[in-house]
């Protein structure tokens, strides 16, 4: 049992990839000199975080989020913000004390050992390989809508997934469109307020009944989605110079664009439309936890390039901090002047920083196709940084044993992990075409805040070893700072919110047609594990006198969890499950740390 839970000291871990840099090079490839290429800069990291934290979520989701939560949807970019800000200072600590390929991964193998590193690494994929699935079908839509506007139509059934068409059929055939004329009649009124269907389910219906069939079975496959993650695939296998260089070209045309829609939308805000500012309340406004966290995702993939920084010690700290800081500013401003231009209530688009620029919004068309191009690059550039993190996760857990050798080759010319690479262009590709867009963003932000609450932890068990004047997270006494805070808070809620509060805990009515007492229970089980949690962390607070910053990180983090429901709840759960069993079967007898410690008990 002592073995499932062995650390690996930082000296360890990089003697370890070391001997693993060195072992590949001469035995697996033959390849000329050790280790990655150090090419990375300070500017050249922050601009990779940019192009990772700023895509699909702010050219596509934000318009969601402003819908469900009004002009207020601004503090849940700051809560999400301040979530982030103190999961990076951590990451930033962790980095700048082992500056090598992994991630969370290494950092909970340094901390926890290695049971929990092998849960942290395999929940990476979720938030890596599961999440870009995310990110291509959303580069897909823009990709597909750009060019609609120069005359240019793909076929629907090669535009979308066979999920999302075969649901949109099915929805339309319920509605009653069974007949060419009661389909007309629904994709009349799509656009109504209370539609029956929506226009977007109008389109999957007519993929789906107008696609050519193979032994009676549609074929619907996003191709443009595949198209780009094979061309992100090939520009990360030939290396890291070239993906930095044109990662840096397309933030610098991102960020123009971004700035020219703030500037110029700035002159057509009108106050009016800021009131109300929360019409939706409390739950309209964390009704959009998934799509804006999805949209702070990716500065964490920074430190799986730790081995290619020029400086990992002072360079990958500050990058980390300066992209998540730019993109907060750049998310509230835009937030603003989105929900200033026109009324949230039309936001609930798929582009909406074209549509606030389009016929329904101050009329600009030359604006909406600037828009529409520079959304195309701003998401290929997310697409980038996470095949950049995905290999070389793999890499670190390959180096340990944990998986087989192959998947920390490095190739001899390109010197990247080109199986690594290449798995990962696959494990994108083929689900994205059949993998639903909202059921993949849940369960990668929920991934990701699993991710965020472990790395916060590792520093609480690091601490006294990183004690020092080198490091970013200061330790702060919350002996009484969060027992105080639980208590205010607390007050507060029961002060102003009383009977919301009595209601959670006794109003058991359906809220689903068919749903059960015991089904609506459900849905409160992360709400309520939370409180137990929280009360626990106060507690341990007082009596550890733990440090406050990761301790904050962790409840904000674990608190953006249970605002995404049971039901990814049980996904994840049975996610990590799956991965357990592998560990089992095949991780834990090839470990490199286990087998060392046989071999010394055996002399």
């Amino acid at each position: 049992m002592n073995s499932l839970f062995r650390k690996k000291s930082i000296a360890q871990i990089k003697a370890d990839a070391a001997a693993g840099m060195s072992d590949h090079a001469q035995a697996e490839v033959g390849g000329e000199g050790t280790g990655l290429r150090r090419s990375l800069g300070v500017f050249d990291i922050t601009m990779l975080g940019i192009a990772a934290i700023i895509g699909a979520g702010i050219f596509a989701m934000i318009g969601q989020a402003s819908f469900n939560g009004g002009p207020a949807v601004i503090l849940l970019f700051i809560f999400a913000a301040v979530a982030c800000g103190f999961s990076a200072l951590c990451y930033a600590e962790f980095a700048s004390k082992i500056p090598i390929a992994g991630s969370a991964y290494t950092y909970a193998y340094a901390s926890f050992g290695e049971l929990i590193a092998w849960i942290i690494g395999w929940d990476l994929l979720v938030e890596y390989a599961i999440g870009n699935i995310a990110v291509a079908i959303s580069w897909s839509d823009y990709f597909t809508g750009l060019l609609k506007g120069y005359g240019i139509n793909i076929p629907l059934n090669f535009t979308m997934d066979y999920r999302t068409a075969s649901q949109g059929f099915d929805a339309v055939q319920k509605a009653g469109g069974v007949t060419p004329e009661s389909v007309a009649g629904l994709e009349a009124a799509c656009k109504n307020t209370g539609a029956v269907v929506s226009c977007n389910q109008i389109d999957a219906y007519t993929a789906w009944a107008n696609a050519p069939t193979v032994a009676g079975v549609p074929i619907v496959a996003d191709l443009p989605a595949l198209g780009i993650v094979f061309l992100i695939t090939v520009l990360v296998y030939v290396g890291i110079r070239e993906s930095k260089t044109a990662s840096n070209i397309m933030v610098g045309l991102k960020l123009a664009v971004i700035l020219l829609v703030i500037i110029l939308g700035a002159f057509y805000v009108q106050p009016s439309n800021w009131s109300p500012f929360a019409p939706n309340g409390f739950t309209g406004v964390m009704a959009g936890v998934a799509a804006v966290f999805f949209a702070y995702i990716g500065f964490d993939a920074l430190s799986t390039t730790a081995e290619e920084c020029k400086d990992p010690y002072k360079d990958l700290p500050r990058g980390m901090l300066y992209s998540l800081g730019i993109c907060t500013v750049l998310y509230i401003v835009l937030a603003l002047v989105l929900t200033g231009m026109v009324s949230y209530t039309l936001l609930n688009v798929g582009d909406p920083l074209a549509f606030v620029f389009g016929e329904e919004g101050v009329n600009i068309p030359w604006v909406s196709g600037v828009v529409a191009v520079s959304a195309v690059i701003a998401i290929a550039t997310v697409l980038l940084v996470f095949q950049l993190g995905q290999p070389r996760l793999w890499m670190a857990m390959s180096r340990d044993g944990l998986l087989p050798k192959v998947f920390s080759s490095i190739h001899p010319k390109f010197r990247t992990p080109w199986f690594s690479t290449i798995l990962t262009g696959l494990m994108v590709a083929i689900p994205a075409l059949f993998m639903n867009l909202a059921e993949v963003t849940d369960l990668s932000v929920i991934g990701t805040l699993f991710a965020f609450t472990l790395v916060c932890a590792g520093v609480l068990v690091k601490d006294k070893e990183f004690a020092g004047p080198k490091r970013f997270v200061p330790y702060i006494n919350s002996q009484f700072i969060v027992p105080l805070l639980f208590l205010i808070l607390g007050t507060l809620i029961f002060y102003f919110n009383g009977e919301a509060v009595g209601k959670f805990f006794t109003d058991m009515t359906p809220t689903e047609e068919g749903e059960t007492a015991l089904g609506t229970f459900s849905h409160k089980i992360p709400h309520i594990v939370f409180i137990l949690f929280s009360i626990l962390m106060a507690v341990l607070c007082f009596v550890k006198r733990l440090s406050l910053i990761p301790v904050l990180g962790i409840m904000f983090c674990t608190y953006l969890m249970t605002e995404l429901g049971i039901t990814n709840w049980i996904r994840f759960g049975i996610w990590l499950l799956v991965g357990i069993a592998v560990y089992f079967l095949y991780s834990y007898q090839h470990s490199k740390l286990h087998n060392r410690a046989e071999t010394v008990a055996g002399t």
